[in-house]
């Protein structure tokens, strides 16, 4: 049984704090019979989730609640905003419909939190400080929704470099991540982090260090939530796809 099964069967408790935590009380006690019930089960259970679990359950709750943040960004959330959420769930995450009753109810009850967005990034890079690829998927799946539309509002951007910067990437990191979603010659390049002005060496050894940190035997021995494993298989995928172009252009 996944960390959300348990979660919403009520059989398992959870000790999250923070605005995660606080989001994740409010989504999940409305995902049982009665919300009241749902509450007590969470608190007087002994039994607690994972390590593992409890990261996983921070990633997911984390991303839908920056996601409602993002969204709200520009001071009005539009169809098309909610509707981009609803295919990421769907055709990025492949989400089952336990788990996008749950990814909605985190959604409404962030967008209804007063905690900012920077609060919750905050509280993910101190969960994920030492796996910088799950700082980089966070900052993927920003950037997808965001996008969706085919636009970067300004307050959007602006929330979206305050991740970036509380994750500890600088500024040219931060061009790389928006480049990848749009129009660019370089983009292959982009993707794994280089320009087509290095070297064959240098295209070479970044390859091999994100295959080593997106292979999925690793992304699943770290603690991703299943809900995102297919999402992050996806990145794995385009990490090849790009170096392959790579060397189809340069006879490698």
């Amino acid at each position: 049984m996944s960390w959300l099964g348990k979660v919403v069967g009520g059989t398992i408790g959870f000790a999250i704090g923070g605005p995660v935590g606080a989001v994740a009380g409010a989504a999940f006690g409305h995902m049982f019979d009665g919300e009241n019930n749902g509450q007590r089960a969470i608190g007087r259970s002994d039994n607690r989730l994972s390590t593992d679990e409890t990261a996983q359950m921070t990633f997911f709750v984390a991303s839908f609640s920056m996601l409602a943040k993002l969204i709200k960004a520009d001071g009005q959330i539009t169809e098309p905003e909610i509707q981009s959420v609803r295919q990421f769930m769907i055709d990025d995450l492949h989400l089952n419909a336990q788990s996008r009753l749950a990814a909605e109810n985190i959604f409404r009850a962030a967008m209804d939190s007063p905690e900012s967005f920077e609060n919750f990034a905050v509280q993910f890079y101190q969960h994920f400080y030492n796996q910088p690829q799950f700082l980089e998927l966070m900052m993927d799946i920003l950037f997808r929704v965001a996008l969706a539309d085919g636009g970067l509002h300004a307050s959007e951007e602006r929330m979206l470099q305050s991740a970036a910067g509380i994750f500890k990437f600088n500024n040219e990191v931060y061009l790389k991540f928006k480049t990848r979603y749009a129009p660019d010659s370089d983009k292959y390049y982009t993707i794994l982090g280089c320009s087509s002005s290095d070297s064959n060496e240098k295209v070479k050894s970044q390859y091999r260090k994100l295959v080593r940190d997106y292979h999925p035997d690793a992304i699943a021995s770290k603690g991703l939530p299943d809900e995102f494993i297919t999402f992050a298989n996806d990145k794995f995928r385009e990490i090849q796809e790009a170096y392959d172009m790579i060397k189809k252009e340069r006879g490698l």
